[in-house]
This record gives structure tokens, sequence and C-alpha cells, in this order.
């Protein structure tokens, strides 16, 4: 019988191991993309592979992993999974991602007892899909790389050779694929261990009780924080820009939430169907973006357990943006990361105090590949770039922060990708004026701007620059995304999501979008309004323009005039 003490010694023991698998892979990690930026989903789970234990990184990641796990059950069935196993899968309906997020996953077992497993899911750099780097226009499942069903990477410590030698040969950066599988490896390895030490001191029963109160535990917190919402139904439609096919057609999400004393609906009918290109969501992901919501909403100060869903329920039409099945494209899956913002879109409706604007609405990231003139090797290096984040009913929203979709992660330093690839940083600062006016204005975005020195490939996942994030109570939208190749020339263009091949010298300026503004512009404290000139995030101008209010050469307010435009 597992106390309440021993419990919490457990839950935290749990967590040790999840972090413990966190360090152990960005130590052994190929990819800056993993060991810089954290794009990985980790995480501890019982024996029905429910999450106990996650460390942060992508969120939407550590569901998807559940999903992952469970479906791998179901077509393998239990009796398959033996002690040293270690599975990948990568289908994409079952994993919850694209082919390149592949899930590695090991059972857990103590006496030849399952009891749980450890999990592990990163961005890997190549699977022979159809373009390096990554793909925005395939049309069909089988253009988007090489896939594998819950194959087993090892079986019973001993390693696949014939698994890793399909892999090895289907990869256009195999050194680098290899190298990030099996540090995947080695972190669920850890995780394994760690979890036998703590079932070898408390014992597997005492250990897979106190899984089930921790879980129990999460849906209890969860539940009492729904009874206190507000209750009520709201319906909410954002957009994507474009499907990577039909590039001047917006992709509508649609979002309906109903909160009751029992439950949240996320009802996601009325999105989009027969969506031609990538960007159709495994449901796995939509249930996770879905999730993540929830959780912010009802036990944001608490680590992720399945329990805390418990509450939450997920609708989808199968066949549509929101619902991806076979064999529908689902490489470009940046619909999961703008999804969350249309949720909070149609909560703002009901508890506009409880949630903020919309941020600049995308990840927005790029990847670069090329061959290295230094070494004559090749290179691919990516970014996420930070957005402003939305105002709120209290205070402002952050400036130049990652989006909400992806919590745990870091953008690339500037040293790092210089000295990895053929890009130079020319600037790289923040974006005055992007953040949507009110009495609490949006945060602003960045901008960076990629020299490339020698020839390359430029590829942009911005997704969000053709509607501008909304905002709350009659602040001002923020300025939305874009991208900009070769800005103040003959050749300027500006776009959103592309895949540019670009020559030695051109450049590439990846801007991101401010949050939509809180309340009335008018009401903002004067002096916010002059303290944000004076650290640059409003100019003088939109000062004026948009807030009512002088702002002098010392970044003092004019009161008189600052009073007579207000009345004006």
């Amino acid at each position: 019988m597992a106390d309440a003490i021993t419990t919490e010694i457990i839950r935290h023991g749990l967590l040790a191991a999840a972090e413990e698998i966190a360090r152990n892979l960005c130590r052994t990690a190929y990819n800056t993309v993993v060991y810089e930026i954290h794009d990985y989903g980790i995480g501890l789970h019982d024996v029905n592979g429910d999450v106990v234990a996650d460390a942060p990184g992508i969120a939407v990641f550590t569901r998807g992993n559940d999903a992952g796990i469970k479906h791998s059950m179901e077509f393998l069935g239990r009796d398959a999974m033996e002690p040293g196993d270690v599975f990948l899968i990568n289908y994409p309906y079952w994993s919850s991602a694209h082919t390149l997020d592949p899930l590695v996953f090991a059972p857990i077992h103590v006496d030849d007892e399952l009891i749980g497993f450890a999990s592990c899911r990163v961005h890997i750099t190549d699977l022979h899909q159809k373009d390096p780097g990554y793909v925005l226009d395939s049309t069909d499942r089988s253009q988007e790389g090489l896939v594998l069903p819950a194959s087993k990477l090892y079986r019973r410590g001993v390693k696949n050779d014939d698994v890793f030698n399909i892999i090895r040969f289907n990869s256009r950066m195999p050194k680098n694929t290899i190298g990030d599988i099996q540090a995947q490896v080695s972190a669920c390895v850890t995780g394994v261990r760690r979890t036998q030490e703590l079932a070898g001191k408390y014992g597997v029963d005492v250990l897979t009780e106190s899984m089930a109160t921790i879980n129990e535990h999460g849906e209890t917190l969860a539940r009492l924080a729904l009874q206190k919402l507000p209750k009520g139904t709201w319906t909410a439609i954002d957009f994507v820009d474009d499907d990577g096919i039909n590039k001047d057609e917006l992709v509508k999400m649609q979002c309906t939430v109903t909160i009751t004393d029992e439950e949240m609906v996320v009802d996601w009918t009325g999105s989009a169907e027969n969506v031609e290109g990538p960007i159709n969501l495994p449901l796995g992901q939509t249930e996770a973006v879905s999730s993540l919501i929830f959780k912010s909403l009802t036990t944001p100060d608490s680590p992720v357990v399945a329990g805390n869903f418990a509450p939450m329920r997920v609708v989808t039409v199968p066949g549509s943006v929101m619902h991806a099945v076979p064999p529908m494209p689902t490489f470009t899956l940046w619909t999961g990361l703008l999804a969350g913002e249309v949720i909070l879109k149609a909560l703002a409706q009901g508890m506009p105090e409880l949630v903020s604007a919309s941020s600049g609405g995308d990840v927005c990231s790029m990847m670069g590949l090329g061959t290295n003139p230094r070494t004559g090797e090749p290179w691919q290096e990516a970014t996420n770039e930070a957005v402003g984040f939305g105002g709120t009913a209290t205070h402002d929203g952050e400036d130049g922060i990652m989006h909400l979709s992806e919590p745990g992660c870091r953008n690339n330093p500037v040293e790092v990708l210089e000295a990895k690839s053929s890009m130079i940083i020319d600037n790289y600062g923040y974006r005055p004026d992007t953040g949507g006016a009110g009495k609490f204005r949006g945060g602003v975005g960045v901008r960076r701007s990629y020299r490339f020195t020698a020839p390359a490939i430029g590829i942009c996942l911005v997704y969000k620059t053709k509607t501008a994030p909304w905002s709350i109570a009659g602040g001002e939208e923020g300025s939305p995304n874009q991208i900009v190749v070769n800005p103040g020339t003959v050749d300027e263009v500006v776009q959103g999501g592309s895949y540019n091949t670009l020559g030695a010298g051109e450049v590439l300026v990846n801007a991101t979008g401010g949050g939509g503004g809180y309340g009335n512009a008018f009401d903002r404290d004067p002096r916010a309004v002059a303290r944000d000139v004076r650290n640059g995030f409003v100019s003088v101008e939109s000062a004026r323009k948009n807030y009512g209010v002088v702002v002098t050469d010392d970044f003092s307010v004019d009161a008189a005039a600052t009073k007579s435009l207000r009345a004006a």
C-alpha cells in the first residue's frame, strides 16, 4: 500500500528521471534543433501508456507520445514488448507527428513484468522525404519519407541492424540521423533504469499504485479547476495562410468550446476538409494542442500527467484538416501550432479576463541547408523565432518570447548558427510598433536577418502572415509575421511559408508578429507609453497616433498636449 508521503517521493523520483532523460538526450544528440532548441518530447508512462512524468520541451509532443505508445500496443500486442526492447514509430496517423518526428520508446519491465514505458521524440534531419530539410507541398503521405510502424531498434538489448541499415540507406544525412536516433535510445534506456531503481527501492506494487494515484490526483485537480471556470459555448474561426499547394486560399480552423461542470469539449467541426497540402494534423496532435490550452486554464502550476486531461473531450471530423486519415499528407504540421489560439479566441468571448489576446501567432521557423564552403560538408540548421504575446486584463504581453505551443523551447544562438553554416546574422532585435495598442499593449515581435555567404536553401515555416493577431475588449490587432527576401532591393519579395533557393550574398529576413492589445489604447497610462518609447517598443509617431500621447525628446509626457490630443 502506497501512503501519501511515499507516493510524493516516487512522483518526484519520476520527474527527476524525466529531467535526466532530457539531459542525457541533449548531451548525445547530433542536431542543434535538439540540444539547443529543445525540440523534444520526453515522458515516463504507466503500463497503459498514460504519462506520469515529463520534461518540458515541445508541449504538444508529450501527449502525442501517449497516443503513439497506445497505437503500438494495439498494433503489436503487449506480449511483443519484451525486456530490453526499444521501438521506433513514425507513422503519422499513429505517432501524432510527421515522419521526421519519430517516437522512440522502451517498455519498462521488472522480473519480466511490464510496468510502464519511457519515451523520447525529437526532430531528426532526414528520412528520404521528397525534399531536403522540410516538405511544404506534398499531396500524399508517400512523398513524406520512410515510415516505420512500431519497429524494433533493439530486441532484448541487442541492436537490430536490419532496421538501422534501412534508416541509414534512406537518409541524405545518415550520420546525424542515426546519431540522433541513438541519442533517443540512450535517453529511453536511462528512463527504464531509473524507473526500475524506484521499483527496486519501493516495490513494484507500490510504484504502480503510486503511478495510478498520481494520475487520479491530476484528474481531481483538473475537475476542481473546471468547476470554477465560466460555463457556456463559444465559437471562433481563424486561418492558416495556405496549404502549401493552393497558395491563394486561406485554410479555415473552426473551434467550438463548451464548458460544463463535468467537462470541456473542444469541437473542431467546421474546419476545412479535403485539404490538398501537408498541413493536415494527425488526431493525436489535435488532441495534444487542445490539451495544452486546457491545462493552461486548469492546472498550469503542476507537472503534466494524463489525469489532467480526463475532463476534456476533443471532437473532430475524419478527413478534415484537424483529423488526417491515410493517405492525407501531414508533413507541415503548422496547423497544430496555430490551433491553440483559435481555442483561446473562442474562450475570450466568455472569459476575456482569464485569457490573453493572440500572440504573433506562429513559431516562425527558418531552416537553412547547403554545403559549407569552409569544410566542404553538408549543413542543415534551423531556429524558431520569438513572437510578441497578447495583452491581458492585467498586464502587457511579453516582448519577443517563444510561442505558446513551445513553452519549453529556446531559439538557436547566433554563434551556433554562424559556426555551423554558411549564414551570417546581419542584425537581430525587436520590431517596434508590432504589438497591438491597448490599455495593455501586445508584446512586440523580433527581426532576424540572415545573409548567405554561399548558395543555399532557406526554408521558411511561417503560416500566419495574411491575417492579423486578434485583440480583446477594444484593443488593436498586432502586426502579422512576414518573410522578406532581399529587402530594399529590386528583387525584394515579401511572403510567408516558402522554399527559397538563394545565392551567395542574398539576404532573408524573418520578421515575427506582435501580440494583440487588450482594452482601449486611450485608457493606457501615458507614462507607460513614454516608457515604451524610451525602450524602443513604440515609436513617437505611434504613441501619438495610436495612444494619443505626446512624448517629448527627453521621453517625458507632454501632459497638456496629450490631454488635448486625447480629447480630440
